[in-house]
């Protein structure tokens, strides 16, 4: 490769790119690359762009070198203006004289160049004129700008998750600027605690939510209602949480308001929740004062649901917690005159606790849980009466012992039946006949009425298959002129949602059904 000679330098730019990192914060590296950048743009001025003009200059002299590069490309390569359509119509790359050069010419230069080297032709220095000395500022400025935002986002962007201190700056229509020094960061109005207010000079603490690069620098957004701000701010309180000896588990905000914090000790011998009270309340004061005065509840965390939702709701009294793990769901009793002070005002206590937890709570009265349970009792009562052909007392012995259908007294053991207190092993052999017969009996009905409807045999088969789809569905499925499997497979899930209401079909379910109905179609494709 042909290297030039320096042709002039100048100890000053180096003081000059020395001075500039200095004062910009910036790598004196970068700031020499701007300048390199610039002298280029005024070369290209000068000698026209067509060429390839690069500068250089001495890290180490400050010596400038300004050249032409031209690449050493094959002989057969065609100037640019004689390409023209050659045998078998294909078009050869054209020979560009300003920034290529042919090896036979080359090799009149340097015998040792080969193809692709590339060869540096020195220009003479080049008198900046007012246009060329402003063109070359322009891209310096701006070289340094690009530089200034690249470093604040490298700084930055690590930072996301931290709580930051600075100076209001600006408030632009209810947003709030926030000047860090050198860098700029915004809190949206929806980001900001309600009825909160800051002016220009006030200092300000606010949580890192999102850093992005975009075209006019680094966007810095912060917020004062995220949840872990205000985890944030109790590690900086509560020396256990900042090493990690109590772990905060869950946040649950209702931005200047209430919030809920559940903690767990990773050490026994420390409460957590005192813990982050504090001595006389102050670690949790120090946290209220920074949120307007926004009320806390201090959760212990517990890997036991129940009891952590219990926990959630804090002063509420709960006698009795029913799970349904299947949906998700708990419903809570609570007595009558605990209700209001459970769900809170206008359902806050309860919403807290629901985002707290990640479940859904449902709570109940006392009155209204017995009243549920007595009318569940009088039709599951009246249900084994009416199926199984037996007296009340039956009825009832079988419900207080826990079934629930008639499934169940079918299938359960005849031994296990019969050690029912007041039932013998003849009660036991005559329910379970019975209950067999009416399952028999009603199985037939259905399988009557989906005849009738026109029920094909691979939609009761799939059904048979997969237990989330339940037999009863069919006749409705049925009345809806849904009749194959393709029918079924062709639904979109709230299709199937509206031909089942009140099923207890969840939209997650629906679609696993139909997808699952789909797979024929894959294995048909697969056939054919």
């Amino acid at each position: 490769m042909a290297t030039p000679q320096a042709i002039y330098g100048s100890t000053e730019l180096l003081q000059i790119a020395d001075s500039v990192a200095r004062e910009k914060g910036l790598a004196k590296e970068s700031i020499l690359e701007a300048m390199e950048q610039a002298i280029q743009t005024a070369g290209r001025r000068k000698y026209g762009h067509e060429h390839d003009i690069r500068a250089e200059i001495d890290k180490k002299t400050g010596e400038i070198k300004l050249y032409r590069v031209r690449t050493v490309v094959s002989d057969d390569l065609m100037p640019v203006e004689a390409t023209e359509i050659v045998e078998g119509g294909n078009v050869p790359e054209g020979f560009n004289a300003h920034t290529q050069i042919h090896l036979k010419d080359a090799r009149t230069i340097d015998r040792a160049l080969e193809l692709g080297d590339e060869i540096k032709d020195v220009l003479p220095p080049i008198d900046f004129g007012r246009v060329a000395a402003q063109t070359a500022k322009q891209v310096v400025l701006q070289k340094v700008r690009d530089a200034e935002r690249e470093k604040q986002f490298e700084e930055f962007k690590d930072k996301t998750g931290e709580i930051i201190s600075g100076t209001v700056k600006r408030v632009e229509y209810g947003n709030v600027v926030v000047d860090f020094g050198r860098t700029e960061a915004m809190i949206r109005r929806d980001e900001l605690i309600p009825r909160e207010a800051f002016r220009p000079g006030d200092r300000i603490r606010a949580y890192i939510a999102d850093v992005r690069r975009e075209k006019t620098g680094p966007q810095i957004f912060l917020s004062r209602t995220h949840p872990d701000f205000l985890s944030k701010l109790f590690a900086q309180e509560v020396p256990e949480i900042y090493d990690g000896i109590i772990e905060v588990k869950a946040v649950a905000r209702d931005p200047g308001s209430r919030a809920k914090i559940a903690v767990y000790s990773k050490d026994s011998s420390v409460n957590p929740v005192l813990s982050c009270v504090g001595v006389r309340g102050s670690r949790v004061q120090a946290v209220v004062g920074e949120l307007q005065g926004e009320k806390i509840d201090i959760i212990e965390w517990s890997p036991d649901s129940a009891t952590f939702v219990v926990n959630a709701l804090s002063s509420a009294e709960v006698t009795k917690v029913v799970i349904d793990e299947t949906k998700g769901r708990i419903e809570m009793v609570v007595p009558d005159d605990q209700l209001s002070l459970a769900i809170g005002r206008r359902g806050q206590n309860v919403r807290l606790a629901s985002q707290l937890t990640g479940w859904s709570i449902d709570i109940l009265t006392e009155a209204v849980e017995s009243e549920r349970r007595a009318d569940e009792f009088k039709s599951l009562s009246q249900l084994f009466v009416d199926a199984l052909n037996v007296e009340e007392v039956i009825a009832h012995l079988l419900v207080t012992e826990g079934f629930t259908s008639v499934e169940e007294v079918a299938f359960i053991p005849i031994a296990d039946l019969a050690n029912i207190e007041g039932f013998d092993e003849s009660v036991a052999q005559e329910l379970h006949t019975r209950a067999q017969t009416w399952l028999e009996s009603r199985q037939q009905e259905n399988e009557n009425k989906l005849k009738t409807l026109g029920m094909d045999a691979s939609l009761v088969q799939f059904a048979a298959q997969n237990p989330a789809l339940k037999q009863e569905w069919l006749e409705k499925l049925g009345e809806a002129r849904v009749l194959t499997l393709d029918d079924f497979a062709d639904l979109a899930t709230p299709e199937l949602l509206d031909i089942l209401p009140g099923a207890g079909l969840s939209a997650e379910d629906a679609g696993n059904l139909i997808m699952a109905a789909r797979a024929s179609w894959f294995e048909k494709e697969e056939k054919a």
